[in-house]
Order: C-alpha cells, then sequence, then structure tokens
C-alpha cells in the first residue's frame, strides 16, 4: 500500500513556477498617442469638478495638460492668496475667466496681490471680485494695465470708487459687460469728476444697490452700442438718463427698472427713440398706464414684459390693452401686483398669438372667468402659473378644454383650487402636462418668509430672467406674490415626475459644476 501512494504522489503534475516580476508584461498606456488637445478636450467633457482634478493626479502630462486647459477659475479671495497665487497659475496659465471672492469676516486681498494676479492673467477676459474691500483705485488701475483685453468686469461689495471702474474703462478699449453692485467708494460726489463719458464697446451695464450711482449717467448716456441696462435699487431721480440716452443710444433693447426713482416722463423720452424687446418695471410706482401705452406704441417688438404694480394700482387695463393693440409678437407676460381683468386680458389673448409664457401673481381681478378666455383663445401658451389669485377648480376645468400646447401649469396658494382637480387637468393630457400645485400658507408662515427677503419669479420655475426681489418690511403680504414655500401637494408627486425632477436636478448640478473652477 505504501508503493501505490507513492507511484501516485510521483505521477501527479508539477504546477508551473509564477513569472518573475521582470517578466510580467507593461501595461500599456493608450493616451500616449493622443495629442494634447484631445487630451484637454476630454478633460473639458468631465462633469465634476471633483473628477477632473482626480484625474488631473494620474500622471504628471495630465496634471500639465489639466492645467494649461482650464479656463474658468474661481478662488478664495483672502489676504493669503498673495502667497499661494505665483503656485496657482503657475499651474493654469491659460485662465480667462476669474472670479475672486472674500467672506464679510476676513480680510480680502491688498492691490499688491490683484497686481500680482492680473500680471499672472495675461489672457483674462472676465473678471468677477466680490468682497475685496482692501482693493484701492490703484489695484483696479494694474488691471486695467496688464489685463488689456478684459471683455467684462461685475465688482460688488468692494470698497474702490469711480476712479477704479473709469481705469478699467480707459486701458480695456475692449469691456463689453459692466456690473456693478454695492460699491462702496461713491460716496464723494466730488471724486467723480471727470469721469470717462462713453465706451463704444459696452454692450451691457448693470448698476445695483449704488448710492450716488448717477455719476455713471455720463457713461451709459455716452455709449452708443449700448443694448441692455439693468438699475436696480439705486437712489436718486433717473428720469434724465433715460431721456439723454433716448437721442444717443438708439440700439437699445432691453430695459430693467427695479425699486427706483423713474417716472412715465422717462419712458415717454426713452420710447420715442429706441425699439425695446424686454421691458421689466418692478416697483416703480410713477410708472403709470400712459407710459406702458407710449412703450407699446414705439416698441412693435417686444418680446417681454414684466411688470410688478406692488398693488399701487398705476397700470392696469389701460396699458395692457395698448400693448394687446401694438405688440403683437409678445411671447412673454409677467404680472404681479397687477389687477388685470378680462378687459385686457381678452384683447392680449387674441391679439398676441405669440403668447407661450404667462404668469399671473397677486391679483384680486383674476379668476375662473379669466382663465377660461385664457384657455379658448391663448393657442401658443406652453406654461403658466397662477398665484394667490381668486381661481377655483372651474378655472382648472377650463384648462383642460384648451391651450393645446401647454406642458406646465403651476397653481399656488390658491385656496379655491383642490388637489383632485389639479390631477383631473394633468390626467386629461395623458402624460404632455405637469401640474403642480402648492396649498396656501397662513398668514405668519408668510410674513415670517416676507420679513427674511424671498425671491419671487425666480422660485415660480418657469419664466427667464424673472428675478424680483421682495423687500422687508413691504406690508402686509395677503394677496401678493411674496413667498417660497416647497411644493406641499401630494398629486403631483407621481413616481414619473420624482424621476424626471431628479435627472433634472441631476444634469444641472452637474452642469454648474464643471464651470465652477478651482477653490483655494
Amino acid at each position: 500500500m505504501g508503493q501505490s501512494v507513492s507511484a501516485s504522489s510521483s505521477s501527479r503534475p508539477v504546477p508551473p513556477a509564477p513569472p518573475s516580476v521582470d517578466a510580467m508584461p507593461t501595461a500599456l498606456d493608450y493616451t500616449e498617442d493622443l495629442p494634447d488637445e484631445c487630451l484637454a478636450l476630454v478633460f473639458q467633457f468631465l462633469g465634476a469638478a471633483a473628477d477632473r482634478k482626480s484625474c488631473s493626479l494620474v500622471c504628471k502630462r495630465w496634471l500639465a495638460v489639466e492645467g494649461r486647459s482650464r479656463l474658468r477659475l474661481s478662488l478664495d479671495a483672502r489676504a493669503a492668496l498673495i502667497e499661494a497665487a505665483p503656485a496657482i497659475f503657475n499651474r493654469f496659465d491659460a485662465v480667462s475667466q476669474l472670479a475672486l471672492r472674500c467672506g464679510r469676516r476676513s480680510d480680502s486681498i491688498d492691490d499688491e496681490a490683484l497686481a500680482l494676479v492680473a500680471a499672472r492673467s495675461p489672457n483674462l477676459a472676465s473678471l468677477k471680485l466680490r468682497g475685496c474691500r482692501s482693493v484701492t483705485d490703484a489695484g483696479m488701475t494694474a488691471v486695467a494695465r496688464h489685463c488689456p483685453g478684459l471683455r467684462k468686469l461685475s465688482v460688488g461689495s468692494c470698497s474702490f470708487g469711480a476712479k477704479g471702474v473709469d481705469a478699467v474703462l480707459r486701458g480695456c478699449p475692449l469691456l463689453e459687460e459692466l456690473s456693478i453692485k454695492r460699491l462702496r467708494g461713491l460716496h464723494d460726489p466730488s471724486a467723480t469728476a471727470g469721469l470717462v463719458d462713453g465706451a463704444a464697446s459696452l454692450r451691457a451695464v448693470c448698476l445695483k444697490d449704488l448710492y450716488n450711482g448717477q455719476c455713471f449717467a455720463p457713461l451709459i448716456a455716452g455709449s452708443p452700442n449700448l443694448k441692455t441696462l439693468k438699475l436696480i435699487r439705486c437712489s436718486g431721480d433717473w428720469d434724465p438718463l433715460l431721456e439723454d440716452m433716448a437721442a444717443r443710444v438708439p440700439g437699445m433693447v432691453e430695459i430693467h427698472l427695479e425699486r427706483l426713482q423713474v417716472s412715465d416722463r422717462g419712458l415717454i423720452a426713452l420710447s420715442a427713440r429706441v425699439d425695446l424687446d424686454f421691458l421689466r418695471l418692478v416697483k416703480t410706482p410713477e410708472c403709470t398706464d400712459a407710459g406702458l401705452a407710449a412703450i407699446a406704441e414705439h416698441c412693435p417688438r417686444l418680446r417681454k414684459l414684466h411688470i410688478d404694480g406692488w398693488k399701487a394700482g398705476q397700470i392696469g387695463d389701460d396699458g395692457l390693452a395698448a400693448v394687446a393693440r401694438r405688440c403683437a409678437g409678445l411671447q412673454e407676460l409677467v404680472l404681479v401686483g397687477v389687477d388685470a381683468t378680462i378687459r385686457s386680458l381678452e384683447l392680449i389673448a387674441s391679439n398676441c398669438g405669440s403668447l407661450e409664457r404667462l404668469a399671473l401673481c397677486g391679483s384680486d381681478s383674476f379668476g375662473d372667468v379669466e382663465v377660461a378666455c385664457i384657455a379658448s383663445k391663448c393657442a401658443s401658451l406652453k406654461k403658466l402659473c397662477i398665484k394667490a389669485c381668486p381661481v377655483s377648480d372651474e378655472g382648472m376645468k377650463a384648462l383642460s378644454a384648451g391651450c393645446p400646447k401647454l406642458v406646465k401649469v403651476k397653481v399656488k396658494k390658491c385656496s379655491r383650487v383642490t388637489p383632485e382637480s389639479a390631477e383631473r387637468l394633468e390626467a386629461s393630457r395623458e402624460g404632455k402636462l405637469t401640474v403642480s400645485l402648492e396649498a396656501a400658507e397662513d398668514e405668519s408662515v408668510m410674513e415670517q418668509q416676507q420679513e427674511e427677503g424671498i425671491i419671487v419669479l425666480e422660485e415660480i420655475g418657469m419664466m427667464e430672467n424673472s428675478t424680483v426681489a421682495v423687500d422687508r418690511g413691504a406690508g402686509s403680504s395677503k394677496g401678493r406674490c411674496t413667498a417660497r414655500k416647497r411644493p406641499t401637494g401630494g398629486f403631483f408627486a407621481s413616481r414619473r415626475n420624482m424621476v424626471t425632477s431628479a435627472i433634472r436636478k441631476w444634469s444641472h448640478g452637474s452642469s454648474s459644476s464643471s464651470t465652477r473652477g478651482v477653490h483655494a
């Protein structure tokens, strides 16, 4: 028996020895033959900024290519940035869009640091400064000297004055967009003398929350190619500027006036010389039906009209009827705090055959009859929002039989609309229509949200560029489109809508994060 065991052991096959490390095949790098330009393009298609950072650490070549191909950069602009800036801009030497932000409780970069950053960014085309309180006019002069190709400048909550902005305008002849918000160095009117009185390259100007902002009026009126002007919560009388622009800026197509001292006098003068495409009047109580009628008379190509009447009653059926008669190509209409009735809405529904987006908020006169009129005559309407209006289930029933192209309806704070009627409206279109219903809030919640300052029309989620800020202590919130709240209705939380919403949020998050840049 022992011999048989020995024979069996001797006949067993011997396993081969494992290969040595030196004999193992080397893994192939299939990107070696890929040109740097193609590799850079791959980096640009990466969705999340974290993915791009992680991939750049694979090897030295990938790190170099990713650094040279990054065009957007966002940095923490605290004082310590001056120490890290050389290393950062050695790697990212092709940046064309730069954002520098500093928190309120931190010491920001100063003129020396900003000059260093500007000197290391010769390709800079867009610069955004937020909270850089230690930067003076000298720092902005350095930007103008080192970045003559700058096309877009946005400054907010900074401490330099008009001389700094003037230096950029003089040193950057290609500047097209200028945004100035909460600039703290405008308190001395004598320091604004001798500013540049026009820039041929400027296409868009935004002034927001400025005291003594009129020092930029000569610049605005003297820029003949200006297309877009936004004036938001700036003190002083702005009618003289609109009158001066009328004769010198004939190509203006977009005007935003919010919480501003402006009246029909300025609107009438401006409308006589320009042909507007987009007009937005928010809480301008001195603007009435007469001013709106003048705009409609001279601007027949008006496509977008946003009005927040602030429940002042200055704009109503007469002004809207004039728009309906003259502006047949109107595509987007947003009315907040405007008591429009069937008299004007019927004209708009009949004459404005291209109307695609409509929002009515805080109107005591917009009820079921008006909804039925829109349903029967607005054949091109795609998106409808009704908020804090006396609409009931009868209005929802009328919508189910009209507006064949309707794809989205939002109803908020309309206590007479039930979830059942919203369900029926959505079911009537067999999956082609999304209906959202939000229940009315109690007074305590509405008052609390109003005091916190809430954004209105952006929360509607339907209109393009439709953000209206609600100021603190603006009076009672009852009947006003003023509060933000997450949807509470149950009928629209079906699985299909939940999946669609998740995909939309995921895609938006990816696209926004891909352009966020590097945070240091």
